[in-house]
This record gives C-alpha cells, sequence and structure tokens, in this order.
C-alpha cells in the first residue's frame, strides 16, 4: 500500500479548455503551474511548453526548434489558479477559436532561485515532496555538475536546448540499468531507445546534482541554455519503468499504487511508434482509448482497446504496437489521481 501526506491534484492536474480567440482565463488547475504543456484535441497542431523559468517563451515538444516569444501568440501568463491566454497573433496553437484543448499541469517550487550544490550553478524550482524539478543551466562545454533541489535521486529527466535547435531528449537508468549506460529516447521523434558516447548526455545522479561528462549541445554545449524537468519517483503519485508487451487484448497489468491521471507510454525496443499520452479527463471511463500523441500534430485519436484506469495502476487492453506488441519493451511514466488507500485508510474506487 502506498501512503502519501498531500493529495495528488495540488501537484498534477488536466485541465480541459475552449479556446475563443480572445482573451482566455484558464482556472481550476488547483495552483499555479510550474510546467504547463497545452495540446490541441481537434486541431493539427503543435504541442507547447512553457515553465515558471522561462516566462513567456514556449518550446514545441514535438519539434527540435529553439524556444520563441508567445506572448504576442496566444499566451500571458501562469497564474495562480491556472494560466491566461490571449488571441493577438493568432494564438491558434494554445487559443483557437472553438478548439477544444488539453493543459497537464504540473506544480514544482513556484518562482526559481539560484542553486549552487553542483560545480555550475542552475536556477531551480523543486518540490521535494513530489518529486518534481524545473531546472535551467548555462551549458560549460566540459564536465561539470548542477544542482537539481529534489533531495532525492532522480529517475527521468527531459532535457531540451531551448537556445538553439535540438530535440527534446528523455534519459532514465530504466532504460539500460544505470545512468551510466547512456541510454536515451528521443520525445521529438517515434524511434526507440539508443545509446550514447558518456560525454554526450547525462552520465550520473545524485541526491542533489546532475553530471555531465562533456559538450556535446544535447545537454551541455557552451554558452547553449538548457531546461531541464527532473522527476524522483514517490510513493502514491508516480511511477516509471518499463513493461513487455503481451501481443493480445489480455495485457500487462502495472501496479503503481494509485489510481492513475495521467499515463505516457512509448515503445522503446523498435522504432515506429509514437508517445501515446492518456489522462482521466479526457476519458472519464474505462477504456482509455483517446490518445494524444507527444511527438506529432495529430489530433486526439481513438486508438482502440487502449488501456484500463485501475484503482492500483494500469491494465493494457490493446494489441496494437503503439502499446502492446508481442515481447516488444514499453516506458512509460504515471501519474496518481488518488493513491490505492489514502493515509485516513480510504480505499480508491477503480473507474
Amino acid at each position: 500500500m502506498s501512503y502519501i501526506t498531500f493529495q495528488p491534484h495540488d501537484y498534477f492536474n488536466t485541465k480541459l479548455y475552449t479556446g475563443n480567440a480572445g482573451t482566455n482565463a484558464i482556472t481550476g488547475v488547483g495552483f499555479q503551474p510550474d510546467w504547463l504543456w497545452v495540446k490541441a484535441r481537434n486541431r493539427n497542431d503543435n504541442h507547447r511548453v512553457i515553465d515558471v523559468l522561462r516566462g513567456t517563451n514556449a518550446f514545441k515538444m514535438n519539434e527540435s526548434n529553439a524556444q520563441n516569444d508567445v506572448s504576442g501568440d496566444g499566451f500571458t501568463s501562469l497564474d495562480s489558479d491556472g494560466f491566461t491566454l490571449n488571441g493577438s497573433g493568432g494564438g491558434g496553437e494554445f487559443n483557437a477559436n472553438s478548439g477544444t484543448f488539453a493543459a497537464w499541469n504540473w506544480k514544482a517550487g513556484g518562482a526559481g532561485s539560484t542553486n549552487n550544490d553542483g560545480s555550475t550553478a542552475s536556477t531551480v524550482s523543486a518540490s521535494p515532496t513530489s518529486g518534481f524539478a524545473v531546472v535551467t543551466h548555462t551549458g560549460t562545454g566540459g564536465a561539470t555538475t548542477i544542482g537539481h533541489g529534489l533531495n532525492a535521486t532522480p529517475r527521468v529527466i527531459f532535457t531540451k536546448l531551448v537556445s538553439g535547435s535540438n530535440n527534446t531528449f528523455v534519459q532514465q537508468p530504466i532504460l539500460g540499468g544505470s545512468w551510466t549506460s547512456n541510454n536515451y529516447i528521443s520525445i521529438t521523434t517515434d524511434n526507440g531507445a539508443a545509446s550514447a558516447s558518456s560525454s554526450t548526455i547525462i552520465n550520473a545522479v545524485t541526491t542533489s546534482t546532475i553530471s555531465f561528462a562533456g559538450s556535446d549541445d544535447w545537454v551541455n554545449g557552451s554558452g547553449g541554455t538548457y531546461i531541464h524537468y527532473v522527476f524522483a519517483e514517490k510513493n502514491g503519485f508516480s511511477k516509471f519503468g518499463q513493461y513487455k508487451g503481451s501481443g493480445n487484448g489480455n495485457g500487462p497489468t502495472i501496479y503503481a499504487g494509485f489510481k492513475p491521471a495521467w499515463f505516457l507510454v512509448k515503445k522503446t525496443s523498435a522504432s515506429g511508434e509514437y508517445w501515446g499520452m492518456y489522462d482521466n479527463k479526457r476519458n472519464p471511463v474505462n477504456d482509455v482509448d483517446d490518445a494524444i500523441m507527444a511527438n506529432r500534430t495529430d489530433q486526439e485519436s481513438d486508438i482502440g482497446d487502449g488501456v484500463d484506469f485501475l484503482s492500483t495502476g494500469i491494465k493494457v487492453r490493446d494489441s496494437g504496437g503503439e502499446l502492446n506488441a508481442s515481447n516488444a519493451t514499453y516506458f512509460y511514466m504515471m501519474f496518481a489521481e488518488e493513491p490505492t488507500v489514502a493515509s485516513n485508510g480510504d480505499p480508491a474506487t477503480a473507474r
């Protein structure tokens, strides 16, 4: 059983809204988002990513382009209970008139501060409670470490060069047994997991720092500006791992210790499959089959049997390659709607 001392919806929440091509205050998130990820559901548009450290600069999760200022193109501010949008400059990717949108919101530590735990200073907004941090640093072009502020060992790190053109890289020991295995996935592509030299990407983490061995512009090129979304696993709130596909409708069951609110999955053993995103707001009942593809502009689509959100985790139902090809390996991330058993002893209910 997994117990936590906080409500999951205070640190992660999905918000659905409709665009109006004008001033549009989106409320009901429940907190100020420190990481905001927006995607149109009924339009072929880019995924837009905003965070508390970069102000009104956004990048596209599905493209390699550098960030750009979107204050004149749909986004105004992160607010105490959500965010405000505008219609100037078109603003279609955030606020197209009659567009339906999904916004995924994470809370970190609010306004960032300088962290000197590493040999190179970083700016950090961190929540040790929920195990999530937003971190930015300027690349040194050589071996260095930066602080992340979580007081726990990260399990997953998203990294993007926002001052130049490069893919968003996802690294975790899940893919190779340890950080030194140097395995990574690009969330910008359909590619499976790949391996890089230790001088190219993150080569070690501790409870306080992230280590870079070299100068590659993927993560630490000289003078580049980098954003990192850093996750430590928290029992009852987050779960990251791998599973093997069965190739049939009775797919694997993934125990998490909570009822999921959000599920991200990617086939890593081969290329050609998209990153699938599922949540409890677009899919209020089982089966959860309305997918948004994290690395593509496609509209939301019904993929078939999808997955079931259980009181204890995920049951995979679909037999397709996106979720459950026979003997294929899949990476996943999950965040909780509520723990299987709350601190007061109340059990979660199945959907």
